[in-house]
């Protein structure tokens, strides 16, 4: 193929949920897809090596650090975010830390208080062209 391997888009797999009204103090790790509409006060990562897709809701909230492969944000990060993969920062992300991502879609309105450092430097493999990719490491 011309353009190398496409990115991949996160999973619409949900196989956790954890709830507006729920508060979890202390890491979370998972497998498959969790949705998050509450808020967890800790690590949030993947296990395994399959992929793995994390979705923040628009009320949701993380206070840690994010490593997964997928994750689709339109709540509050307060920490890094460290995407494999893909991330996609809707329009009501507010992301304080940095965010490191293979592949980004960032909609109008989302904020990131903090650097986007995109982790492969061939613009081919992202699949946005040079004028796609996002690096403010200054």
């Amino acid at each position: 193929m011309f353009f190398g391997k496409k990115p991949s888009r996160p999973q619409n797999r949900i196989d956790t949920l954890i709830g507006a009204e729920t508060r979890v103090q202390g890491d979370v790790s998972f497998s498959g897809g969790l949705r998050v509409d509450g808020a967890i006060f800790g690590n949030v990562s993947s296990r395994g090596e399959g992929p793995a897709t994390l979705v923040l809701s628009e009320n949701a909230r993380i206070e840690g650090r994010i490593q997964v492969s997928h994750v689709v944000i339109n709540g509050t990060v307060v920490g890094p975010v460290h995407a494999s993969e893909y991330v996609e920062l809707q329009p009501k992300a507010r992301v304080s830390g940095d965010v490191f991502y293979k592949t980004l879609e960032m909609h109008l309105g989302a904020i990131v208080e903090g650097k986007l450092v995109h982790e492969e430097s061939s613009p081919a493999q992202v699949g946005l062209g040079a004028q796609g990719a996002i690096d403010q490491s200054a």
